[in-house]
């Protein structure tokens, strides 16, 4: 292992030098007598993280990695001969990890093949890049690749559905599956043209049958969460559980959740979160009654990463492909001037960029407007700490504020009338001011959502007047261009990302059922790559901009209800910034600000 000092000498160097190890692998033992201990260790949603850093930033992120996941792995190696390793998907996106997709080498896989992963299951993310590019990808590993329910036009798997890993005798069948939200996700590309994706709790009762006198035991290595995703029904693993009681387990994914230990219809189930943060481990305990295994005792715990020293082989192995992210994060693209694009908080920990018009979401919505032609465009901005400061722009501010690695533009046909439900849909990201509240504050389930639901429009002017209810706040909506008021009747373009109306269209959206009109997409004229947001923004900067951009103050867009210079405001946001007054966050703190700071909390304090 590498000492943290020794592990950053090692990444900020020029070159690395020799390799530390002692170990190359653990073979299998022999099952001894009729009882055996098997342990399942898995990942999921690592999303780039190789190693302890985050390209975005440029700085070392010790809350997880590949690196460290790697030395914990090999404690447990030593600690129990019969060893498997499984990882649930969404590997080979975000952190700046895509660039490597078309390049020879996937560090990712370079990795995982190092750690010697006995099976990857596909999550939704690996088919964010078309086929092809997967096939490329998926070909570089060495273990065995698993989507079960992902099907060719022939009727052929794309990929295989099941693999026996062997251990001591006893044969485990490891069952691979992915959300089929992917569909959803894909519809507006040509990323699923050729395939079709089937119901995983039906497609997990096939595959039992397929492995029928093959397996002794049956794990699931799913990439769904423990939950159905946004009310879609078969969309988790508790129901593939609930339909196939024959599994001894489940390692779930895509959720981003740090499930220890869940039992459904006595499956147990094990999410090990996100980013490598945490390793997923369940420990089985089997006994050999009358010509058969069966498993007598099971436990799953998930065990955090952020106090594992990094495997010093491995950052070995990753150094090349480390320094080049390294060096592509920070390519310098443009100068912004004038003022820092988004202000310091007025309320201390309540973002402005999530309750004020920024130059930073004016740009990203300037961006779109400007390449799609749009009327209106939205945009998401997910860090509280989004930022771009005065200074050089690099490749890796891009990437640190807009976060969805594949996120493009499409360009709808709506109604103002659509228009106007969608904004007050995104509007309910926010509570209803009360009697007495100082400031604005979230919604707790949509501020609990795994991807952020404050949408911010550009092109428009309006006003988000939280003294009302929900669906009733959207204020003086003007078409910015003519300044004239939008009708229910009017024809707009909407520039959005397609993802979130996919989202909005399918069951339980604000648009269930609906169709609108496509008129455009950055993907058909840009490429997969080029037309992304991130990289429009960049050509946007280069080509538009000439290099600079001059940030000056905007006010397309503001929320109404609340007093900034009011006495009680400013009476919160000392108390805040002194530490005698704290937000309202969740229990476990994750999610902030998910009640209005009021009167009566100030009060309190005296």
């Amino acid at each position: 292992m590498l000492s943290r000092r020794n592990f950053l000498q090692l990444l900020l160097a020029g070159g690395i030098t020799a390799a530390v190890d002692g170990l190359s692998g653990v073979k299998a033992l022999a099952a001894a007598g009729d009882t055996i201990q098997l342990t399942i260790l898995g990942t999921s949603d690592v999303h780039g993280r190789f190693m302890p850093w985050d390209y975005a930033t440029d700085t070392e992120d010790r809350s997880g990695s590949l690196v460290q996941l790697y030395t914990a792995i090999k404690e447990i190696r030593q600690e129990t001969p019969h060893v498997i390793l499984v990882d649930c998907g969404d590997s080979i996106q975000d952190n700046s990890v895509e660039q490597f997709n078309t390049k020879p080498h996937q560090p990712m896989i370079v990795a995982m093949n190092e750690m010697h992963y006995d099976t990857w299951t596909m999550g939704n993310h690996e088919f964010n890049f078309g086929l092809d590019v997967l096939k490329h990808v998926t070909d570089q590993f060495k273990g065995e690749k698993l989507c079960g329910n992902v099907y060719n036009e022939d009727g052929s798997r794309y990929l295989p559905a099941s693999a026996i890993v062997e251990k001591a005798g006893v044969k485990v069948g490891i069952i691979g599956l992915n959300t089929p939200m992917i569909a959803e996700f894909e519809k507006d590309t040509d990323h699923l043209q050729s395939v079709k994706v089937t119901n995983p709790a039906i497609e997990t009762r096939k595959v039992i049958e397929e492995l029928k006198g093959k397996a002794d035991i049956l794990i699931g290595v799913m990439h769904m969460g423990l939950e159905n995703e946004n009310g879609h029904p078969d969309t988790s693993v508790t129901d593939v559980a609930q339909a196939n009681p024959e599994l001894t387990a489940i390692v779930a994914g895509h959720m981003h959740k740090n499930v220890s230990s869940a039992m459904v219809n006595g499956v147990l189930i094990s999410e090990p979160y996100k980013y490598g943060q945490v390793l997923t481990r369940i420990d089985l305990t089997l006994s050999h009654k009358d010509k058969r295994w069966e498993v007598t005792a099971k436990k799953a715990q998930t065990i955090p990463m952020k106090n594992y020293d990094s495997d010093g082989r491995l950052v070995e192995l990753l150094a090349p492909y480390h320094l080049e992210a390294r060096r592509t994060a920070n390519e310098e693209i443009g100068t912004v001037t004038g003022m820092n694009m988004v202000p310091e908080d007025s309320m201390p920990g309540i973002s402005e960029v999530q309750i004020t018009d920024t130059p930073l979401t004016n740009f990203f919505n300037e961006v779109q407007l400007y390449y799609s032609g749009a009327d209106v465009t939205s945009v998401i901005i997910s860090r509280d700490n989004a930022q771009m400061l005065v200074g050089p722009i690099r490749r890796k501010d891009i990437a640190f504020n807009y976060q969805y690695t594949g996120g493009e533009t499409t360009v709808y046909e709506i109604s103002g009338r659509d228009l106007r439900t969608y904004m007050e849909w995104s509007a309910e990201y926010f509570n209803q001011k009360q009697p007495g509240d100082i400031a604005p504050s979230y919604n707790p389930v949509r501020r609990a959502s795994k991807y952020s639901t404050n949408d911010i429009f550009g092109g428009v002017n309006y006003v988000i007047d939280l003294t009302e209810p929900a669906g009733r706040r959207i204020k003086d909506l003007r078409l910015k261009r003519t300044g004239k008021v939008i009708k229910d009747t009017d024809k707009i373009r909407l520039g959005m990302n397609s993802y979130r109306m996919n989202q909005l269209t399918a069951k339980g959206g604000i648009f269930e059922g609906q169709h609108f009109p496509q008129l455009w997409t950055s993907i058909e004229a840009f490429g997969e790559t080029e037309g992304t947001i991130r990289n429009m923004s960049i050509r946007y900067i280069k080509e538009v901009k000439n290099g600079i951009i001059a940030v000056k103050p905007v006010n397309d867009w503001h929320i109404d209800g609340f007093e900034r210079n009011s006495e009680a405001y400013q009476k919160a946001a000392k108390l805040l910034r002194e530490g005698k007054l704290a937000l309202h966050n969740s229990v476990d703190g994750k999610y902030t600000n998910i009640a209005s700071m009021n009167e009566n909390d100030i009060i309190m304090q005296h």
